[in-house]
Formats: C-alpha cells, sequence, structure tokens
C-alpha cells in the first residue's frame, strides 16, 4: 500500500522520494494534501552532508533514514475523531515534513490567510526563525545592523531589521548572486569582504560609532571572531545561526569582556510557547505577522524563490546544492 510519496535521507549524501502509505487520521489529528514545501538549505543540508563535529547536538538529527522538511504548506482533506469537521478545507502551515500527505494537530498549525499564495507561505518557518532573532536581538530604530551570511535567514534579518527602522543595515556575504539579492535602498549596503573591509565601510556610513548589533548567519564557527569587529563598545552579537562546530580560539576577554559585548543565542526554540502579558510573540503570532506584512506588500519574499521543483526531482535538487549552493535561495517543492 502506498500513496504517499516522501523525501528521505537514506544515508548522507543520499536522497530518495519512498512511496510511503497514505496516513490516517487519528483522535485529534487532521490530514493535510500537501501544496508546496520549503527546503531550509542551511538545516537540511548540514544534516545530509554529516558535515557536524560527533557528539554535537546536530547528532541528534543526523541519525538516518531521516525525513527532512519543516515548511510545509497545505489544505485539510480530513479529520480524526475530536477534530471539528470545519477545518476540512482549511489552507494550513506546518512543521510537518516534505511529503504529499501529513498529519497534523489543529493546535499545531498556523492558518493561512486569503492573500498569500503557497509559495510565498512556505517562508513561515524561517521568518519565525529571524523574527524571533531580531526581538532577541533588541533592534531598536535608528540603530546600525551587520548581517552576516545572505543565505535564506540572512536575507530576510536584512529585511526585518530594515522593516524595525534599523538604519543602515549591511548585508556581507561572499557571493556575488546573493548581494544582489539585497533591496536596493539608500541604507541597506551590501559588502563582499572579498573585494572591500566591511569594518572600513561599516565605521564610515556609522560616522565612526560602528554597528549596535551583529547577527551571524553565517553557520561557520570559523569566521564569528572576524565578526566582532563590526561592533561597537557594548554591542550585541546575535548568533542566528547554528554554528557547525566550535568557534576556536575564541578569547573572551578580547571579543567579550573588555568591550562588554552581549552575545545572545537565538535558536527557534526561545520563543515563549504561550502567549503572556510579558511577551506576546509566539511562533504563532510571529506567523501571523509574517501573513500580514507579505499580504501588505511590505516584505516581498517571491523575489527570493530561486528553484520551483516537481518533488519527484527532489533528490537531484538536494545533490545540486551539496555541490554548490551560492547562486540558490528559497527551493520550493511542489506536491
Amino acid at each position: 500500500m502506498g500513496g504517499n510519496p516522501t523525501v528521505v535521507f537514506v544515508e548522507p549524501r543520499r536522497v530518495v522520494v519512498e512511496d510511503r502509505p497514505l496516513p490516517r487520521p487519528g483522535r485529534g489529528e487532521m490530514l493535510v494534501k500537501t501544496s508546496r514545501t520549503l527546503i531550509s538549505t542551511g538545516t537540511e543540508l548540514t544534516i545530509l552532508s554529516g558535515d557536524f563535529p560527533p557528539g554535537s547536538r546536530w547528532a541528534q538529527y543526523g541519525r538516518f533514514p531521516f525525513t527532512p522538511g519543516y515548511d510545509n504548506i497545505g489544505r485539510v482533506i480530513e479529520v480524526g475523531e475530536g477534530v471539528d469537521e470545519s477545518w476540512v478545507g482549511r489552507r494550513v502551515a506546518s512543521y510537518a515534513p516534505h511529503a504529499a500527505y501529513v498529519l497534523v494537530r489543529p493546535e499545531n498549525v498556523r492558518i493561512v490567510p486569503d492573500g498569500i499564495s503557497d509559495e510565498e507561505a512556505a517562508f513561515f518557518t524561517i521568518a519565525e526563525i529571524v523574527m524571533n532573532g531580531v526581538r532577541r536581538g533588541g533592534v531598536q530604530w535608528g540603530e546600525a545592523v551587520a548581517v552576516y551570511g545572505l543565505g535564506l535567514l540572512g536575507q530576510l534579518t536584512v529585511r526585518f531589521c530594515y522593516l524595525a527602522g534599523a538604519r543602515p543595515v549591511f548585508g556581507i556575504d561572499l557571493a556575488g548572486p546573493r548581494l544582489k539579492l539585497l533591496p536596493r535602498k539608500p541604507k541597506i549596503r551590501p559588502i563582499n569582504p572579498g573585494e572591500e573591509d566591511p569594518a572600513e565601510v561599516v565605521r564610515s556610513m556609522t560616522r565612526g560609532r560602528m554597528a549596535d548589533v551583529v547577527f551571524e548567519v553565517t553557520g561557520n564557527p570559523e569566521v564569528i571572531p572576524e565578526e566582532f569587529k563590526l561592533l561597537k563598545r557594548q554591542g550585541r552579537m546575535v548568533i542566528l545561526s547554528s554554528p557547525k562546530g566550535p568557534t576556536p580560539s575564541f578569547d573572551f576577554h578580547d571579543l567579550c569582556n573588555a568591550p562588554s559585548y552581549t552575545i545572545i543565542g537565538a535558536h527557534n526554540s526561545s520563543h515563549p510557547r504561550y502567549e503572556t502579558p510579558y511577551n506576546q510573540w509566539t511562533q504563532k503570532r510571529h506567523a501571523e505577522l509574517f501573513f500580514d506584512l507579505v499580504i501588505d506588500g511590505e516584505l516581498d519574499v517571491k523575489s527570493l524563490i530561486s528553484h520551483r521543483v516537481p518533488f519527484d526531482r527532489a533528490p537531484q535538487i538536494y545533490s545540486m546544492l551539496l555541490e554548490d549552493r551560492s547562486e540558490a535561495m528559497g527551493v520550493i517543492i511542489e506536491w
């Protein structure tokens, strides 16, 4: 019995599409027919490549076979016992994997409103991660922000910081195609560190004050010490990426204590679980705001879509991404 094509990492660097049994919703569950999923090129490729130190927290994900994916958009087509029938037909966003049919629970989904396409909505998880990082970084109106690494997370970090009132915002990457994707705004400044010194550019555009906040979004632990050169005294360093291993020779005197920097972790799991008067910004609230910003035309994610592929081409697209993802950004799988 089959009927449910599912992307599976069967071993490091090997991807297949398995025809798995069609799931049936149990009590408290809903069956969703997937329309679009988005590949998380950072997390998924780190797991697929096995490029992380043994014994690190990455290892809990790198157990094969592994079913990847957490940006799923689809419609509810059936509900199990205890679930209101009104859910049938609704478009929902969930952290479900790359599969034609997935089971979800009502309390875990985000309702996708009218006015946003499935492929735009598929960026919701990436948006939640970035919005949480921007909030944890305390970005304020008028502050200067530098973003190291312009993959999907970095691209959205630049945009959300700018929407939050940061001026100027610097986007830093060695890949020319990524720099060209930045919004063309006078106070959004692309920097290629292979061609110019980021610290000098930041110093010039901040009247010597340097950056209030630097976001690490490269995932490369070896470049992190260089990123501190852009921070002002008592500035904030936000680790928005999930660095692949320890940073060698990190000097806490020079890179934390003496300049009194604040180093902030910003993993998606640091979202509050429930809304409270003190912190209302759960993952669902961030998703709602993300959808509103796209619908209102304040945030463009369509320009970040670089590839659209049918699900049966998933093994080929992952192979391409493993070889070179410098020109890949939003990779949408169509179901």
